[in-house]
């Protein structure tokens, strides 16, 4: 993980929870790619992914490109290590077929958000969370996103 959003610390572990606990019922986490990225001290400050994208940071648009919603159902975890003392995240790996071919976009960023109404998809209500690199070319084949969950984790 590059940075956890400034508005998001402190609260990020509270937003995995709700999705964790389905409360609210639609809540899930929504996984957008960005072909530029603005740098980190910037990007780190927005508050949700509609203002991130009014900036100068532009979300992928290959062929076949759509944002990932996750809910309580795909395997998203909360661990808390009591000896560490550490919560780490698990994200379970993801995957776009057939990304890119016609319209390919190299990548820059993965940007990983809460979202409290996946059914809508708001982006001024979807809350930034945690930003990584993600550096990949499409090219027609199947994009694998995988995420280390051991590279989310609250210090």
């Amino acid at each position: 993980m590059d940075f956890i959003f400034t508005y998001a610390k402190g609260r990020h572990i509270g937003y995995l929870d709700n999705i964790a606990n389905n409360t609210p019922a639609n809540s899930g986490m929504t996984l957008a790619l960005l072909k530029t990225a603005e740098g980190d001290e910037s990007l780190r400050d927005y508050t949700n992914l509609g203002a991130l994208l009014a900036g100068a940071s532009v979300e992928c648009d290959f062929t076949n490109y759509a944002r990932i919603d996750l809910t309580d159902t795909d395997g998203i975890s909360v661990t808390i290590n009591t000896t560490t003392n550490k919560v780490a995240v698990g994200i379970p790996n993801q995957s776009i077929a057939a990304a890119g071919g016609t319209l390919d976009n190299t990548m820059a960023k993965l940007v990983i958000c809460y979202n409290p109404d996946i059914t809508s998809d708001v982006d001024a209500n979807i809350i930034p969370l945690y930003a990584m690199d993600f550096v990949a070319t499409t090219n027609g084949t199947t994009l694998g996103i995988n995420v280390d969950a051991a590279g989310l984790i609250d210090e």
